[in-house]
């Protein structure tokens, strides 16, 4: 373990509190917007998620008569830490949000819903809006914040780090918002440690607690900042003290020194990855790779007899687990087999693709899943996405590899503004209720030019359904 000074919190702090807009390059400006769009378009499409109606009713129940903030696309009114965890667990139920790789961790699940929450709350109560400039400047903070968690580990993935370092900078996200001074940052901050949660076991066990826990610490973000903004005193060594957060969640194992000295200088949005598709982002080598091969050599499923996938070892660890009968759509869309059988049988991997006993019990996909074998590579990296390699043995004998550096969806296979835009579409007909097209259009324009968007809640009033 290594850190650069004896409580990098003060680091963090200055860095939250002196970042303006125009400390953002223009290229971290665009990648903020892009991700933006592309997050509330998985939180629209995940309102149709397993487990959202019994959800809504507990998050109602915790303050009943609440109407504070939304429920995206289906309107409901509660209290803001509730819309948080509701939102939050939409955004992330169905596998489909972006992600950071190097930290191993999706940063704007958590925290675009916290800080929508809260938004909408302030304006209610005060009246006061939240202008797009300070809405993307706080979003690309909350991603600095919690990516340098993420990617100053050399631990293996132990707590779920969309909801612990989610979490950091989800409440990071709402002190800028609200003006925090460093001590009002320090003290969210460490009252933002102090409910910090989230266990790997959901992602063993494929429950759709996973996506919770992300909601779990979303809505905690919106009490941190609350109690700072009280005078309410957290504990200010969180990151490096003897019982701080790399101590504790990331097996004292880190190098803070060089994630530290990154701050304002790199923006940790314009490393982020898209998911094109809505499973475990370590699945996706196995679908690039597969359809890249078969239009390189000119073979079709049907020939194919044998697959091996190498991968590193985190890939192997969370989705090499093997394809199992009549799974659930949270264990099969973190199967490394299952997701690639779905797309050799299917042609596609998408949202429907895991919705319903037909498709999650294809005898078709569990049978070309039965053809993958999932293999450790030599990789030192616990935390390592890439290269990944596969190879394929067709039916006449013949062989077939491929290995990719990056998978696509990495900003260096990056998809297309066009590919973003068509996504998001997608996902707005996913939803519960499909989003009308002229609202569709509206939340593009407006994310466009949010920059100079007096009131960032406008588009929580767009996506919500007619």
């Amino acid at each position: 373990m290594t850190s650069a000074e004896p409580n990098p919190v003060e680091r963090v702090a200055r860095h939250i509190v002196d970042t303006s807009f125009q400390s953002l390059p223009a290229a971290a400006v665009t990648k903020t917007k892009a991700f933006l769009l592309d997050t509330l378009g998985v939180g629209i499409a995940g309102t149709s998620g397993a487990g959202v109606a019994e959800l809504k009713e507990v998050a109602a129940d915790l303050a009943p008569g609440a109407d504070e903030a939304t429920v995206w696309l289906t309107g409901e009114r509660m209290a803001a830490q509730s819309a948080a965890l509701v939102n939050a667990y939409q955004i992330h139920c169905l596998e489909f949000d972006c992600v950071h790789e190097r930290a191993v961790l999706h940063p704007m699940a958590t925290i675009l819903s916290a800080v929508f929450a809260w938004a909408e709350r302030r304006k209610a109560r005060t009246g006061e809006l939240i202008s797009g400039r300070d809405f993307i400047t706080a979003l690309a903070i909350g991603v600095d914040i919690s990516t340098m968690l993420g990617s100053a580990s050399n631990a293996p993935l132990t707590f779920f780090r969309p909801a612990t370092a989610g979490g950091l900078g989800a409440a990071a996200a709402i002190a800028k918002l609200a003006g925090a001074d460093v001590l009002w940052v320090k003290n969210a901050l460490g009252a933002q440690y102090s409910q910090t949660s989230g266990t790997m076991q959901a992602h063993v066990e494929g429950s759709p607690m996973l996506g919770m826990q992300v909601g779990f610490n979303a809505r905690a973000a919106i009490a941190a900042n609350d109690l700072a903004a009280a005078g309410f005193r957290g504990p200010h060594d969180l990151l490096t003290g003897r019982y701080g957060y790399f101590v504790l969640y990331e097996k004292d194992d880190y190098d803070l020194a060089p994630e530290l000295a990154r701050l304002g200088r790199e923006w940790q949005i314009d490393a982020m990855s898209h998911k094109p598709y809505p499973s475990g982002r370590l699945t996706h080598g196995s679908i690039d790779a597969l359809g890249q091969l078969m239009k390189r050599d000119g073979f079709s499923p049907a020939d194919i007899a044998r697959i091996v996938c190498r991968v590193p070892p985190l890939v192997h660890r969370l989705v090499g687990r093997p394809d199992i009968p009549n799974p659930e759509p949270n264990y099969a869309k973190l199967c490394l087999p299952f997701v690639a059988g779905v797309f050799l049988s299917r042609g596609h991997v998408d949202v429907p693709d895991f919705r319903g006993r037909e498709m999650l019990d294809d005898p078709e996909a569990h049978r070309f899943a039965s053809l993958v074998d999932v293999q450790l590579d030599d990789n030192p990296d616990p935390n390592a996405m890439d290269p990944q390699s596969v190879t394929v043995w067709l039916r006449d004998g013949s062989e077939h590899s491929i290995t990719l550096p990056y998978v696509y969806g990495h900003p260096k296979a990056a998809l297309t503004r066009e590919e973003n835009i068509d996504k998001f579409r997608r996902c707005c007909g996913y939803g519960l209720h499909p989003l009308p097209e002229a609202q569709v259009d509206e939340i593009v324009t407006l994310v466009d030019a949010l920059d100079a968007a007096p009131d960032i809640t406008r588009l929580v009033d767009l996506m919500r359904a007619s």
